[in-house]
C-alpha cells in the first residue's frame, strides 16, 4: 500500500498574471543575454504571491522553492523563454500544481501592447453609448 501525505493528491492552480508572465520573460531575455540566470530565479521567485510559494513549498519534498527554481534553471537551455514556461508548468505539475498565466505568446503579449498604446487618451466609446442608453 502506497502511503501518500494529506492534500498532495489535490490539485492546485496558480495563476499568473500579464505583469508577472511579461516580468519572467524580460528578465529570461536579459539571463539569455548576459547568460546569468539570478536575477531571473530571484523574479520568478518574486511573481508568485507569498501564500502560492508556501503552497509550492509544502508539496516538494526539500520544501525548498528557491532550491526548486535553481533546479529548473538548471536544465533550461538557457536560450529560449518557452521553454523556461514549459519547464515551470512540466515541473510545478509533478507536484499537483497546474501553472497558467495570461499572455503564453510573446508576439500576442506585444500586439496587446500596441493596442494599449494606441488607447492612451483613455476615450471608450462603447461606454459613452451604454451610459446613454441607461439614461434614458
Amino acid at each position: 500500500m502506497r502511503s501518500v501525505l494529506p492534500g498532495l493528491h489535490d490539485s492546485m492552480d496558480i495563476y499568473l498574471d500579464r505583469r508577472a508572465v511579461r516580468q519572467i520573460r524580460l528578465s529570461a531575455q536579459e539571463a539569455i543575454e548576459e547568460g546569468d540566470t539570478e536575477s531571473l530565479r530571484e523574479d520568478i521567485l518574486e511573481a508568485f504571491t507569498e501564500e502560492q510559494v508556501e503552497e509550492i513549498e509544502r508539496r516538494l519534498d526539500n520544501g525548498d522553492f528557491f532550491e526548486f527554481l535553481t533546479d529548473i534553471l538548471d536544465e533550461w537551455s538557457g536560450d529560449d523563454t518557452d521553454e523556461l514556461f514549459e519547464l515551470l508548468e512540466t515541473q510545478l505539475g509533478e507536484v499537483g500544481i497546474d501553472l497558467k498565466f495570461d499572455g503564453k505568446n510573446a508576439e500576442d503579449e506585444e500586439e496587446e501592447e500596441e493596442e494599449e498604446d494606441d488607447d492612451v487618451d483613455g476615450d471608450d466609446f462603447d461606454d459613452d453609448e451604454e451610459e446613454e442608453d441607461f439614461d434614458e
